[in-house]
């Protein structure tokens, strides 16, 4: 269910708080995670307010399953972990309790209120750089102040457990209705406090089928190059959100719309043109559709996968230019190759070890699934990485105009799925493929 078919019963006033009755929305407490439920009541009974706030309230509104629970009060951090042992402390630019319930979390913030940038360290204070960018926010408030503070209008309404109503101060009932995303606040001001509220921005519209307002959308392209200065550890944890979550494709058309594809993958961005699809683009693209139809059919998707498909073709550009600028072998360049654009990539999107680990296995798999002999063919089969090896091969067969690699592609996919006897007979029987370089495998002809 989308925000199209819903039927919200009640109208709102944006120039004040707006109670709206549990008869006029969908959220009942039967939706909601009992853990979360069990924070909420224990916080209540203490004497604090709290509230379900965020995604969380804006999925139940739209008739979804929330991924997770967020709760606001005005208990301090400190606070709560003195109601909950199994709670601790995280955060930096803003602290933040998190309530342990085996794999769930919930997480509980404090109310935010107006900061007051401060250039010597406070407990509770806010600091801001030079050009706007907020590195401390440690600043409580009340429930209105921490309603003007969050990002869109559609995350900032709260569902009050014990009347079952919800509060909206910023008019984010009549948006969600209206499908419409809107940043609370001027929005340069709130994009230089924190540049990945554009991502944001666009994640939100493609995951929930809206619409950016025009004044949310205006400045995105002048100010993507903010991005640059936001740590390249949290630029990765944002691109798994931005296209590994089921809608990647749409994702991707609209960070291209708004000029923010290129400050997260410009080694990708450097080889798209104007007037026409490059191969690399092309084989980005129906990466973005293959694993949008994995995860909505409740398939396996990896990250590595994604970086291997998307990170290919600028692989096989820069080995062909060392091959012929240093008179190096294929292979030699191709491993080189691995290293240089990892460390590229790396610039802009901290990729984590673990991940460019499988991403090598993936790649150097390309190469040695063209040796099809004996024993070696049973020790690929069983290596971890096969299946996405061969996924990669096979998107390399559907989009590249190569003889060797579509037979390469099916005789893999025979292979995979022959009995035993009927591998052996393929192994015995197979014609010579001696001529199948390195060079030419990996390459269209």
């Amino acid at each position: 269910m989308t925000y199209k078919h819903l039927l919200f019963l009640s109208t709102q006033d944006a120039s004040a708080m707006t109670t709206i009755p549990r008869k006029q929305h969908l959220i009942s407490c039967k939706d909601i995670s009992e853990n979360a439920l069990k924070v909420l009541h224990r916080l209540n009974k203490s004497g604090y307010e709290s509230y379900l706030v965020g995604g969380g309230v804006r999925d139940l509104l739209l008739g979804k399953i929330p991924k997770d629970f967020d709760i606001s009060t005005n208990a301090t951090p400190e606070q709560v972990r003195q109601l909950f042992r199994n709670c601790r402390l995280v955060g930096r630019r803003f602290r933040l309790a998190h309530v342990m319930f085996g794999p769930e979390i919930i997480e509980v913030a404090t109310f935010r209120g107006h900061h007051k940038p401060t250039y010597q360290y406070e407990k509770n204070s806010s600091q801001q750089t030079k050009n706007g960018m907020l590195i401390r926010d440690n600043i409580f408030g009340f429930i209105e102040e921490d309603a003007q503070r969050r990002d869109f209008t559609i995350n900032s309404l709260y569902y009050e457990v014990i009347d079952c109503t919800l509060r909206d101060y910023v008019n984010g009932f009549h948006d969600l209705q209206q499908g419409v995303i809107r940043l609370i606040g001027d929005p340069e001001t709130r994009y230089r406090e924190d540049p990945v509220r554009m991502l944001r921005a666009v994640r939100f519209a493609a995951k929930l089928d809206m619409k950016i307002s025009d004044e949310t959308a205006t400045p995105i392209p002048r100010l993507a190059s903010l991005l640059n200065k936001i740590p390249p550890v949290r630029l990765f944890d944002e691109s798994i959100k931005l296209l590994l979550e089921g809608y990647g494709y749409p994702t991707y058309l609209k960070l291209c719309k708004y000029q923010l594809f290129q400050p997260l993958f410009p080694l990708i961005a450097r080889y798209f043109t104007p007037d026409k699809a490059t191969m690399i683009e092309r084989m980005l693209v129906q990466s973005l559709k293959n694993i949008d139809h994995r995860l909505q059919n409740s398939m396996v998707v990896t990250p590595e996968f994604l970086f291997a498909a998307m990170l290919w073709h600028p692989l096989i550009e820069h080995a062909k230019k060392l091959v012929q600028k240093n008179s190096l072998g294929y292979y030699d360049a191709f491993v080189l190759t691995i290293n240089d654009v990892l460390d590229v990539q790396c610039r802009s999107l901290a990729i984590p070890k673990r991940v460019t680990k499988l991403v090598r296995d993936i790649w150097e798999l390309q190469l040695r699934l063209t040796r099809r002999q004996g024993q070696h063919v049973y020790k690929l089969i069983e290596h971890p990485q096969f299946l996405a090896a061969y996924d990669l091969l096979a998107l390399r067969a559907e989009l590249e105009n190569n003889k060797e690699i579509i037979y390469l592609s099916n005789w893999w996919r025979a292979f995979k799925f022959a009995t035993s006897e009927q591998q052996k007979n393929m192994l015995n029987t197979r014609r010579d493929q001696s001529g199948l370089t390195h060079h030419r495998i990996l390459h269209k002809k």
